[in-house]
């Protein structure tokens, strides 16, 4: 990966003798946090790990020479009981994804001057734990944090269902970063889920429910969200370039300097 400076910035590409002087307490460490799990009959389990660490590539390369932007290797393991039911599916519970966090970031504290980080996520589950999570590494490691959510970042198109899991959106993703691992010819016929059955054990943000993705109520397949198979590459694309750039403000704030972006 080269950013437009010319240098790579990956994390795991310095030398030791390197990277005291190229990372640095003002420089921005970011890490995607995947999951390896179930994503339909045509996407790959490794699908949220692929999204955070493109998203994360892509990140570095427009906006590393600005905030000094340095991608560490990704983790690919997340919390996902919703997915558990499938052949493939790992899933650590709150506590062990929790500790592995605090470890790695306070080896990273150790190991280098860097005094920013950003948390890349790719896994909607992972996301209440990380909300509850980036107070506690504030704390414990003295650290400005923040956590991106790509797809959030989007502004997406609409559809007749929120878009879950494996859905358009996803498809999409995979398309443009990650073509070769699309199975498209491996679904079956997308039966429609009722929104409301999905907003109601999924989206409501007044009462949570411990959802499945092998509910046929709100999937088909472990599928959740709009027709995989309308999904392009140039929407992945669009999606992509979207959320790269709704980024610069949280950057901005986390570091305290601006962007020298137009």
């Amino acid at each position: 990966m080269t950013g437009p400076g010319g240098g790579h910035r990956q994390f795991d590409r310095l030398t030791a003798a390197d990277l005291p002087t190229r990372v640095q307490a003002a420089s921005v460490l970011c890490l995607p946090v995947g999951s390896t799990e179930q994503h339909g009959p045509h996407l790959p389990l490794a699908t949220d790990t692929v999204i955070a660490q493109e998203f994360t590539r892509h990140l570095t390369a427009a906006h590393g020479e600005d905030f000094d932007l340095w991608q560490l290797p990704a983790v690919p393991y997340g919390i996902a009981p919703e997915h558990a039911w499938a052949p493939g599916t790992l899933t650590l519970t709150i506590t062990e994804f929790t500790t592995l966090l605090h470890t790695l970031v306070a080896q990273y504290v150790r190991a280098t001057n860097a005094r920013h980080l950003v948390l890349v996520n790719g896994h909607g589950g992972n996301r209440g734990v990380l909300a509850a999570l980036v107070y506690e590494l504030r704390h414990a490691h003295d650290i400005s944090v923040c956590v991106l959510h790509p797809l959030a970042l989007a502004h997406l198109p609409a559809g007749d269902r929120p878009e879950i899991h494996a859905g358009l959106h996803e498809t999409a993703l995979m398309l443009h970063l990650a073509p070769e691992s699309v199975h498209l010819d491996q679904l079956p016929g997308h039966p429609p889920q009722p929104a409301d059955e999905i907003r109601r054990q999924v989206t409501d943000r007044g009462v949570s429910w411990p959802w499945t993705s092998h509910d046929p109520l709100i999937a088909a397949a472990g599928i959740t969200g709009n027709d995989p198979r309308t999904a392009t590459p140039a929407l992945g694309a669009h999606l992509l370039a979207e959320a790269v750039a709704a980024v610069v403000p949280a950057l901005e704030i986390l570091t305290g300097r601006k962007s020298r972006c137009p």
